[in-house]
């Protein structure tokens, strides 16, 4: 009958959320790499090399100026790497070559380094989820907003989640290499919005550069926040607040 509201609606609180999901990027806004010191004497280490801390911060230093997965963008791409390195966050072929071939360009005279240098990418180990992570993601689970996560990424990341005890906070992953977009296209947004069912005017993009606020061209709103060191809080409490769950 029109005008008799149904148990549901006669009982439901009336909710406050400002959305219905929240898109986040991987590196710099969720997780960080690990310190390059730290990087290259674990790598270093697999390859059967102890390095003193002084060789291990010259090679470090040197390896992250020629591109390091998650640092800095390399002064210059060798014309033989140009290829790979255009693809790399669509192929996961690529990813890995246009790295480990970066990090031949340096002398280390540690046999198979470029190799495990780019394995420690692929360990949760080599990573630090932020401080504020998890209760972010689980404050967001628990006032029931869906969470996706958007990344511009050439290898799978979801191993990494499990290992951290975020996998369950995690409602869907567009990864672009699977998606076969990077950000700041619109369409990889528009798939994590598919992924989960959401209206994008109805859903938030956290990240921390230019790529992610093209989230707007998708129709979503968009927080980006500076990267911070690993293991320190990062800014995404305030996730919480433009999301109605503070």
């Amino acid at each position: 009958m029109h005008g008799v509201p149904d148990a549901a609606e006669s009982t439901a609180p009336p909710s406050h959320r400002q959305v219905d999901a929240v898109l986040f990027d991987f590196h710099g806004t969720l997780a960080q790499v690990e310190e390059p010191v730290a990087w290259v004497t674990a790598a270093a280490a697999t390859c059967g090399a102890e390095l003193d801390r002084g060789r291990a911060t010259i090679l470090a230093d040197r390896l992250v100026t020629a591109g390091r997965a998650g640092g800095p963008l390399p002064h210059r791409v060798p014309i033989h790497l140009a290829e790979h390195w255009a693809d790399r966050d669509l192929y996961e072929h690529s990813h890995r070559a246009a790295y480990t071939g970066l990090a031949a360009t340096v002398t280390t005279n540690v046999e198979g380094l470029p190799d495990a240098l780019y394995e420690r990418l692929l360990v949760p180990e080599g990573w630090l989820p932020y401080a504020d992570t998890l209760p972010t993601l689980r404050i967001l689970h628990e006032a029931g907003v869906k969470v996706g996560v958007v990344s511009n990424i050439g290898f799978d990341i979801r191993p990494h989640f499990a290992a951290w005890g975020l996998d369950g906070l995690v409602d869907a992953y567009a990864l672009s290499y699977e998606v076969g977009r990077t950000k700041p296209d619109p369409a990889i947004f528009l798939r994590a919005c598919g992924m989960l069912g959401v209206d994008p005017e109805r859903t938030l993009m956290v990240g921390d550069s230019p790529a992610d606020a093209g989230a707007v061209q998708a129709g979503c709103a968009a927080l980006v926040l500076p990267a911070a060191e690993p293991g320190r809080p990062n800014g995404l409490g305030a996730t919480l607040a433009l999301a109605g769950c503070a």
